[in-house]
């Protein structure tokens, strides 16, 4: 098992806005989970298909990745059809561009200790650029100020910055499950600006265990985060409002609850799912009890239920048409439009509340449609 860093890169944002996290994880097992399994083997299949693109010598890794299926199948392709994109853009500069592939960086100049592993690397004159698959659907990563990005580049600036001019960082985020690609770009004077100051002073702080702790979005990848006194603080500030009728409070009081519901949930599923996981091991909470929960009958052996089903002249399968998903996937995406197309609809979908900075476009509200036939009076 390889060393592991206190300061890694892919943890990052935690650590640089709540330095003494760093320190805190420590204490917890790593415990690891389906996600993270299940993007490990994406990123093999990603590293071995890129390999094989480039005409490097690749092992394929199939038949050993527990989480394989055909949509990994597919991001994997578009992740290694897409770098070489990158690839044949940077030779529009340079004669000779060189890529790395799970290449490990060392930032240690910055971070004590730090170093990562970088999907991609691809440097030519004038340009790194940086490229990082993500298999997650849940959170869409932003490649703008994306610390981790930020990280990786500062690493192979050590490797290249004397052999190549460098002036520019790309960063690319490449998750095509949220169908994401965000590229940002920064001058390399600002890159270093940025390491020479917030950086190596969050980066001490937080590999001495010094600093304060600040509550965010960050916490969710947070070890601690079930137990931390500042984020359960932080979400019990709603007691302020204590509990009032929703008809008696101002819109900027909705405005404010509204943005801490999401992170209060979240706070509240975790104390639960810690605390059930706590008492399963023995922890007594005053108060409570555990005790087994409700469950569903279900067959020891489908096959032998139907057959003894079919026995008696029953039919003992279920019928109906495959879902549009399934559906596409059986037929072929252009078999499925050649056939399919005019029975295919997408309903409205249902109001929901989201921050102003959503990219979907904004409901037309009733009051909206009244103003907007005024306007023709």
């Amino acid at each position: 098992m390889g060393k592991h860093a206190i300061l890694s890169a892919s943890s990052a944002n935690r650590w640089l806005h709540c330095p003494p996290s760093a320190r805190l994880c420590e204490s917890y097992d790593d415990k690891g989970s389906d996600y993270a399994a299940e993007g490990t083997d994406a990123h093999a299949l990603c590293e071995y298909k890129l390999r094989k693109a480039l005409g490097m010598e690749a092992t394929d890794p199939t038949e050993n990745l527990s989480w394989y299926n055909s949509e990994m199948e597919e991001c994997a392709t578009g992740y290694a059809a897409y770098v070489l994109e990158q690839v044949e853009a940077a030779k529009q500069t340079c004669a000779d561009p060189i890529v790395l592939i799970e290449q490990r960086v060392d930032f240690s100049r910055w971070v004590q200790d730090g170093f990562g592993t970088a999907d991609c690397i691809i440097i030519a004159d004038g340009v790194l650029n940086i490229v990082d698959y993500k298999h997650g659907k849940g959170v869409e990563v932003s490649a703008v100020d994306n610390p981790q990005m930020m990280l990786y580049a500062l690493g192979a600036l050590e490797i290249f910055d004397g052999i190549y001019d460098i002036n520019t960082i790309r960063m690319t985020i490449y998750q095509p499950r949220k169908s994401n690609i965000s590229v940002y770009e920064m001058q390399k004077s600002d890159l270093l600006g940025w390491a020479d100051t917030e950086l190596t002073e969050k980066a001490q702080l937080a590999y001495g265990g010094q600093g304060e702790f600040h509550c965010g979005e960050w916490c969710r990848f947070c070890k601690a985060k079930a137990e931390c006194r500042e984020r359960a603080a932080v979400n019990l500030e709603l007691a302020q409002y204590e509990f009032q009728s929703p008809a008696l409070l101002d819109d900027d009081e909705i405005a404010d609850i509204l943005g801490r519901l999401d992170a209060l949930t979240a706070w509240a599923a975790d104390v639960k799912e810690y605390a059930l996981q706590q008492a399963v091991s023995g922890t007594s909470f005053p108060g409570w009890k555990l005790v087994e929960g409700r469950s569903n009958r279900r067959y020891t052996n489908e096959t032998a239920v139907a057959s003894a089903v079919e026995s008696i002249g029953i039919d003992p399968y279920e019928h109906k048409v495959l879902g549009v998903t399934a559906m596409q996937k059986r037929l072929g995406k252009s078999r499925f439009e050649e056939l399919l197309a005019p029975y295919i609809e997408k309903p409205q979908g249902k109001p929901t509340l989201v921050r102003s900075s959503d990219k979907r476009l904004e409901w037309n509200t009733a009051k909206n449609d009244f103003m907007e036939e005024n306007d023709y009076e």
